[in-house]
């Protein structure tokens, strides 16, 4: 089955999908090891792995070759970020096009203004709620795979509050999305407004308020969760700083001994490469 309809399929069931952030193929690879079904490849973290603040810095083409790189070596559905589409409803259909292409099944289309800030950060800005729209229908105009899936986002929360916001999101499901995304959700009160204002609508949630059973609860179909990405932060930020202090590192949390640095291979598909070297061996005959 084609991950696409994986994906299609998961948003049309009656449960919840819950994804973490991933931001490269390492570690999609461990969501994926792990037992997730799904991941998101996160526009924070594919800046952050480039060295830059989600303020819109990074390229279409930069996402796409990440977005490639992660379905290389995975076989669960991506859902990843397309920020505003990197321009007008043009740059939108080249977007899905690539997007398409590279192997991910589905990405999130935006309604900020060109270039973008994470949700989260102030100083956003949006677009008219006409030209959103016709960024979707672009999107959707874009699509080969009919199950390729577009998520119309929407970042007006904070600016504009819920009448707009609400406004926009039926415009955009009008319009033909095939999911709506409420971004900059930030209180308990505000995740209950989303739930019940758009139960016709389905609908994707970012954030940690609640956890998975209750997000299922309220109605939301896919979660994508920002925790593993942060633990990546703490955990490194905490192991540098030990090395720099004392010179070394407590080897029972990070020595290759651990068992660590095999496991980390075993991720990777080292047993496979090797069950190839034995098959490629010089003079080995092909298997009858």
């Amino acid at each position: 089955m084609r991950r696409t309809t994986k994906l299609r399929q998961m948003i049309q069931g009656d449960g919840l999908t819950l994804m973490p952030f991933t931001y490269d193929s390492f570690t999609a690879r461990i969501a994926e090891v792990s037992g997730f079904p799904a991941v998101y490849v996160s526009g924070f973290g594919s800046a952050m792995g480039k060295g830059y603040p989600d303020i819109g810095l990074i390229t279409e083409t930069e996402m796409v070759q990440n977005g490639w790189n992660i379905a290389r070596v995975t076989s669960i559905p991506i859902l990843m970020d397309a920020d505003t589409g990197y321009g007008n409803a043009i740059n939108v259909w080249r977007t899905v096009r690539d997007y398409e292409a590279a192997g991910i099944a589905g990405c999130h289309i935006e309604d900020q203004v060109f270039p973008k800030k994470c949700g989260f950060f102030e100083g956003k800005q949006v677009i008219p709620m006409d030209e959103a729209v016709q960024k979707v229908r672009a999107a959707l105009d874009a699509r080969t795979d009919p199950d390729f899936v577009i998520v119309a986002r929407c970042d007006a929360l904070a600016i504009n509050g819920w009448e707009d916001t609400l406004r926009r999101c039926r415009a955009y499901r009008d319009a033909g999305a095939d999911m709506v995304f409420v971004d900059g959700v930030g209180t308990l009160e505000d995740l209950h407004t989303y739930a019940t204002e758009l139960a016709d609508i389905p609908r994707l949630f970012n954030g940690d308020l609640a956890p998975a059973s209750e997000i299922e609860r309220l109605g939301f179909k896919i979660q994508i969760h920002r925790g593993p990405m942060f633990a990546v932060y703490k955990a490194v930020h905490e192991a540098m700083k030990e090395l720099l202090e004392t010179g070394r590192l407590d080897a029972a949390r990070y020595d290759g001994s651990t068992g660590a640095r095999q496991a980390i291979a075993n991720t990777l598909g080292l047993p496979l490469f090797y069950e190839m070297e034995k098959r490629y061996a010089a003079g080995k005959a092909p298997a009858s």
